[in-house]
Parts: structure tokens; C-alpha cells; sequence
């Protein structure tokens, strides 16, 4: 078979839960606070992955507006029952400091495109919850829980309880079936059932470079479980140099011919930092069931870089270039931030994207940004913008950002004499000893025409960014990109440097439009394109 290379979801794509339907493939990814919720691709031969749907769509199924950066919809897990298909997934209002507050739903579907139902409540003992489906019919709902007086390791182990879809509700007891190893922070489980064994799969080791997974199995349900003879059956903690870090949060998958492939999170670190600008990522592994009935990974437990599936990837579609225009509406590959009322934040008008000016970029509640995954480690970006700000309290632009603590932000405003110019905004993560200037944020300032548009772009190699502008006349015609500011550390826009504590920044980096009206006088911006250039970067190791 041919060779695919990791990963294959490159870019913000986090806790693979992965299903097969007669010969159709699905992953179902978290998307944390951007909206809307869950991302589910789809594959005929495991290369080639195509974005099909984000089921939790309306306020009924979920509202972000509030939540912490990193918390929202975290780590779902789609399965089918021969009947319909099912998914389950958190939605974390807090997570930082001794309490979590993680609520648990379940939806359901009689097609992957919809419509999906909307929630069943289930729980909020803990996160990362799947749904078991027993040969004999019952449902099982499975979580990690979450004992806050157990500090520094509040996972307390992975709990079992029947769920009765008739009741809509889970019912009977509940136990802890299992309490993890000595790496700590069990989570993410998955149950199967193979050979007369039940299977536990689970995360272990938090999501920075200690990450596994962990597998255990017993011949009853409510256990106990034995572990693995390798007890992590993907990891590369002990493998620092490694293509594919941060490897865990599984699942596992069954060919129609029977072969067997594992996939999971992992990331790419880049410099000596060892920032994942890309964030978490799905990668794929071929494995296979041993004569003692355990499952092993292939030239594991380190993952590879390349793996054999049956699929050929199309590297033209990776590599190619993505024009957006808004003709036809908002391409699929963009998301925004928290709302479920998108139409307060941004609308189509004659083929153009319009932004309408809510809170500051750093808002938790209501941002005007709209943004596409950053999948590759070098890309040129660019928007022409047409926006009259009156006063430095009204600004739009491109930003590449990651959360309210780390984003870059070019934008143009006005200085409070009215004088219309371009800036570079910062977070303060992102400043050389934190210092801001007097004229706010910015010590790079250029002044614009009073009226017309202009043509922001961006070029990002590897760890470096370079923003560019141009101005744009009334015929149409462009002046040449001129550099603006100095040379950025785009790393800074990564889970490392995400303004929490280890373990604590989960998404990746984003590139988009974004407008700002801090007077709430709703100041519009008027977007005229997107463009998306991925660049071959001959230095660059890690490129696929």
C-alpha cells in the first residue's frame, strides 16, 4: 500500500475519535471556543480528509460566549449503532484551578450531515466522555472524573454507567473502572469489544510531551483491567526527537478487509523552543492484533512519520492555493469566536464579508473575528479591507492569533486626531518584556489616505512573521507590498505560549479578519476577499 505522511489533519486539530461506516471514515475533532462546535471529516481511503460538517450549530446545542480561552468543546467521540450516529462531547465553562466545571451531552443523528438533535444531558462529573454500544444493545457512557480535593492530580480514574436512550438519561450505578498507571492524568477513554475482551484505551500523561496512550482490557465490563504488556501503546515521551511529539488521546478504526489503524493527537514542534505553532494535530498509525490478543502499533510505541494506508494523498489539494471569495456565503473552512448568533458579527453583502465592530480582539463574550486554520508552517495571507475608523477606538485588520493572550494584529485605525493609519497590535505575551508604547500598543505607525482600501497581508516562514500593506485606488489598481514593521516571532502564537499553566492551552494558530468597535457603535468593515497561499520552505524540516 502506498505511504501517507503524518499528520492527516494537519493544523488545530485535536482528539481524534475516529469511525467507519460501511466503506465511509470519520474523525470527529474538538474545537474548544471556536464556533460552531465539533469538526467531523470524511474519508474513502484514510489520505485524503475532507471537512463535511460541524454538527453543534445553534444556541440550543451550544454557547460559548464566556468561556475561558482552551475550555468549550472539548474531545468528542462519534460512534454509530447500526441505527443512527451518536456523539458525545463536554462543554467546559472552567477549567483552570481546583474546580472544573464540564458538562456532558449526548446528540444524535440519522446522517452525518444532519439534522442533529439537540442535546441529551448527561453528567458533569468530569470531560472526555464516549458511548459504548454493547452487543446485546445496551449503551454504556464513559468519563474521565474529577475529584478537586486530590490536588496536584485531580483524575480520579475513568467511571462507567449504563446510559438508557429510552429515559434519556444515565441510570444504575456507577463505579470506577479504572484508575490509570503512574504516568497520571488519566483521560480520553474508548471502549471495544474483540474476541470475548473488553478494551479500555485511554490518554494518559496530560497533552505536553509526556502525552500516551495507555491500554488495558478485561473479560467483564465493570473490570478489572489488566494493562498492556507495553503499557503505553503510542508515545513519544522518551523519544525527544522524534518527528511527531505530544503522541496520545487515541482511538482505533478496522479496515473493511480487516486491517487494523490507530489515530491520535500529536505536534510538531519547531525551533528550540519547541513551540507546536500548529497546535495539536491528527496523525494515523497502522497496527494489529497480536497472537496474545493485544494490539500493537507497528514499529511502536514511537509513532511514525509515514505509514501505509490504502490511499494516495493528493498533495496538489494540500499545496494549493485557496482564494476565498463570499459570493456564495462563508467557506466551511472558516470559524469564529463563542456566538452562537453569528449574524450580530459578521454578514455577506454584495459578494463581500462584512465585520461588524463588537469587543476588543481579547473578548471572551463577542469579537468580530473570522479565521481559518493555520495548516502549514509557511503561508502568505492577505485581505484588502475598506474601513473609515473615527477615532483610535475603531480598528480592523488581518490577524494571525491563537487566544486573547497571544495574537498578532494588523489593523488600520485612527489616532484620536482622526488621522487614519495602519498599526501592528500585540498581546502583551508577545512584547519583548512586556512593554507597550505611548501610542497604545504600537511603536510602528503609518498614515493612510482619509478614505479608500487597502491590502493587508502577511507572510509567515517558519518562526518569522512579516506584515505588508499596500494602497489600493479607486480604479482598482495596487501599489507594490511594502514591509511593515519589524520581523515577529510567529511562534509566539502556539499551545506553549498560550497564557496558561502546562497542559493548560489546547487549539492552534489562526489567520483571519477580525473588526473592533470598542465605542459599541457597531463601526463595520467591509472585507473584499481572503487569500491563503501555502509556502514551500526549502529549510524548513517539517513540512509534509
Amino acid at each position: 500500500m502506498p505511504l501517507v505522511r503524518n499528520p492527516i489533519l494537519p493544523g488545530f486539530n485535536a482528539d481524534p475519535s475516529i469511525l467507519r461506516v460501511g466503506s465511509d471514515y470519520y474523525i470527529a475533532t474538538s474545537t474548544f471556543e471556536w464556533y460552531p462546535g465539533v469538526q467531523i471529516h470524511h474519508s474513502k481511503d484514510l489520505a485524503n480528509w475532507e471537512l463535511v460538517v460541524r454538527p453543534l450549530t445553534r444556541r440550543s446545542q451550544i454557547d460559548l460566549r464566556g468561556e475561558p480561552d482552551s475550555c468549550g468543546v472539548w474531545a468528542p467521540c462519534l460512534t454509530h449503532d447500526g441505527d443512527k450516529f451518536w456523539l458525545v462531547y463536554t462543554d467546559v465553562k472552567r477549567k483552570d484551578g481546583s474546580f472544573k466545571d464540564t458538562h456532558n451531552y449526548i446528540v444524535t443523528a440519522p446522517a452525518i450531515e444532519g439534522p442533529w438533535s439537540d442535546p441529551i444531558y448527561a453528567n458533569s462529573s468530569g470531560f472526555d466522555p464516549s458511548l459504548f454500544h454493547d452487543e446485546d444493545g445496551r449503551k454504556w457512557f464513559v468519563n474521565m472524573t474529577w475529584d478537586h480535593r486530590a490536588r496536584p492530580n485531580a483524575f480520579s480514574g475513568i467511571a462507567l454507567q449504563e446510559f438508557d436512550p429510552i429515559k434519556r438519561k444515565l441510570v444504575g450505578p456507577r463505579k470506577i473502572i479504572f484508575h490509570g498507571t503512574d504516568l497520571g492524568l488519566v483521560e480520553g477513554p474508548h471502549l471495544y469489544k474483540r474476541s470475548g475482551w473488553y478494551y479500555l484505551l485511554t490518554a494518559e500523561g496530560g497533552t505536553g510531551y509526556d502525552h500516551a496512550a495507555t491500554l488495558a482490557r478485561s473479560k467483564s465490563l465493570w473490570g478489572p483491567y489488566e494493562l498492556h504488556p507495553q503499557k503505553h501503546i503510542i508515545s513519544s515521551k522518551d523519544t525527544p526527537f522524534a518527528a511527531l511529539q505530544r503522541a496520545g488521546h487515541a482511538d482505533i478504526v478496522e479496515t473493511p478487509d480487516g486491517k487494523t489503524y490507530l489515530v491520535h493527537l500529536a505536534g510538531r514542534p519547531i525551533g528550540q523552543n519547541r513551540r507546536c505553532v500548529l497546535g495539536r494535530e491528527t496523525a494515523i498509525q497502522e497496527a494489529y492484533w497480536g497472537d496474545d490478543d493485544w494490539l500493537y502499533v507497528k514499529n511502536g510505541p514511537v509513532p511514525s512519520l509515514e505509514v501505509d494506508v490504502p490511499g494516495i494523498r493528493n498533495e496538489d489539494a494540500y499545496w494549493g492555493e485557496k482564494r476565498y471569495t463570499f459570493k456564495d456565503g462563508l467557506d466551511k473552512d472558516f470559524q469564529w469566536l463563542r456566538t452562537p448568533e453569528p449574524e450580530r458579527i459578521f454578514g455577506i453583502q454584495d459578494g463581500k464579508l462584512v465585520l461588524t465592530g463588537r469587543e476588543s480582539i481579547g473578548s471572551w463574550f463577542e469579537q468580530s473575528l473570522v479565521a481559518r486554520r493555520q495548516t502549514h508552517f509557511s503561508f502568505d495571507a492577505e485581505t484588502v479591507i475598506d474601513f473609515l475608523p473615527e477615532d483610535e477606538r475603531q480598528f480592523a485588520g488581518l490577524t494571525l492569533y491563537y487566544c486573547r493572550y497571544n495574537f498578532f494584529y494588523l489593523v488600520v485605525t485612527s489616532h484620536s486626531d482622526g488621522q487614519r493609519e495602519l498599526q501592528i497590535m500585540r498581546s502583551e505575551a508577545s512584547w519583548p518584556e512586556g512593554k507597550l508604547t505611548d501610542r497604545g500598543s504600537s511603536a510602528h505607525v503609518a498614515s493612510l489616505p482619509a478614505e479608500g482600501k487597502v491590502k493587508l497581508a502577511a507572510s509567515i516562514r517558519g518562526s518569522q512573521l512579516q506584515f505588508s500593506y499596500a494602497i489600493v485606488a479607486d480604479n482598482g489598481e495596487q501599489e507594490e507590498l511594502k514591509r511593515f514593521g519589524p520581523v515577529l516571532d510567529a511562534s509566539i502564537v502556539s499551545d506553549e505560549c498560550g497564557g496558561h499553566q502546562a497542559h493548560g492551552s489546547f487549539t492552534g494558530s489562526f489567520v483571519g479578519m477580525a473588526c473592533s468597535d470598542l465605542n459599541g457603535t457597531e463601526k463595520k468593515a467591509t472585507f473584499d476577499y481572503f487569500l491563503y497561499r501555502p509556502a514551500h520552505d526549502e529549510t524548513d524540516r517539517y513540512t509534509i
